[in-house]
């Protein structure tokens, strides 16, 4: 029995890469592995993502109709405008962050100093601008009603649009009757239950809401069902007063991570996590971008002849913008 030994030409040596494995330094190649195992557990929310939303397919929530606010604009209908607007940011701070790392392969400080700075305040703009949206989105805007069986009911009106009669949504505040002389309380625990607090009471209840309905003929209900047309299905007059006295169970006015105006539940879970988790990555990628454009200030790179680490927070940036448009698909259009 024979043993074949293969000649590497470097004595007890197994590794022949040297400093620069695939023509890669050492920092890059950390840098892509962090960006593969990232892409694996981004992956892996979206795919969670799309497995929940296939199962409750017909009670998903509508992103054209959560959506639709714009800063400044008070009560204009602009489904998906602000959305863009982070989306276009994003990918104009990843064309400066090409344009900084070009720079830097021209050694020209100059150009690096102000494509750098282009970056860090369009991350600055989409993290601002992702804020505002989840105070937006926690707030609601309209205010629905919980059944007993967990499901979401909103309501509206029909109104004509071009001649066309269009269902529009209805805030609760506009049409609920207020019960001034009944006394609404938050359990504390000094009143019974020990360690046991109830969380912020709504606006609300449910028999003021059911009074106002009554009292608003044009108001009907919603259910967070879709139909074969794809929009949400609306009651008549009569089963409309039924779900609210009958199933009624709570008044929900924006999101948390329990219930929210929108619909399943999951919805919201999704949104806080996913979008919560991406705009971690963002906020990490402007600080870590603020320390490289003080250092090309100070002429670190320049003293070095190389601005290679510009190159590898750009890897890390453009990356960040892949994963927002892979988000922006599936969340937000799909």
């Amino acid at each position: 029995m024979s043993t074949t030994v293969v000649n590497t030409g470097t004595e007890g040596k197994t590794w022949g890469g040297g400093s620069q494995p695939l023509k890669a330094s050492y920092g890059k190649m950390m840098m892509w592995f962090f960006i593969v195992s990232d892409a694996l557990t981004f992956s892996g929310f979206l795919a969670a993502y799309g497995f929940s939303r296939f199962k409750f397919i017909d009670a998903w929530p509508i992103a054209d109709e959560v959506f639709t606010h714009f800063p400044f604009l008070h009560g204009v209908d602009a489904p998906m405008y602000y959305v863009a607007f982070m989306t276009f940011i994003l990918i104009m701070s990843s064309v400066t962050m090409v344009l900084a790392v070009d720079a830097g392969h021209h050694l020209n400080k100059g150009k690096v100093t102000i494509y750098m700075f282009l970056t860090i305040i369009g991350g600055l703009i989409f993290v601002g601008s992702q804020a505002w949206e989840w105070n937006t989105f926690i707030k609601g805007d309209y205010g629905a009603v919980q059944t007993k069986g967990g499901n979401i009911l909103q309501f509206g009106e029909y109104v004509e649009v071009d001649g066309v009669e269009k269902f529009k949504r209805v805030a609760i505040r506009d049409f609920v009757a207020v019960d001034s002389h009944k006394e609404r309380t938050d359990h504390q625990r000094k009143n019974g239950l020990w360690f046991v607090d109830e969380g912020t009471l709504p606006t609300y209840t449910v028999d003021e809401v059911m009074n106002g309905l009554e009292a608003h003929s044009n108001v009907l209900v919603r259910t967070q069902i879709i139909n074969e047309a794809g929009e949400k299905t609306v009651l008549s007059r009569a089963e409309s007063l039924k779900q609210i006295k009958d199933n009624g169970k709570l008044v929900v006015e924006g999101a948390n991570l329990q219930v929210n105006e929108y619909g399943s539940p999951l919805f919201a879970d999704f949104f806080f996590f996913i979008t919560g988790f991406h705009g971690f990555h963002v906020f990490s990628g402007v600080i870590i971008n603020i320390i490289i454009f003080f250092n090309v200030i100070l002429g670190t790179y320049e003293k070095r002849k190389s601005y290679e680490m510009v190159e590898k927070v750009g890897l890390y940036w453009h990356f960040v913008d892949l994963v927002w448009v892979f988000v922006f698909t599936f969340f937000y259009l799909v």
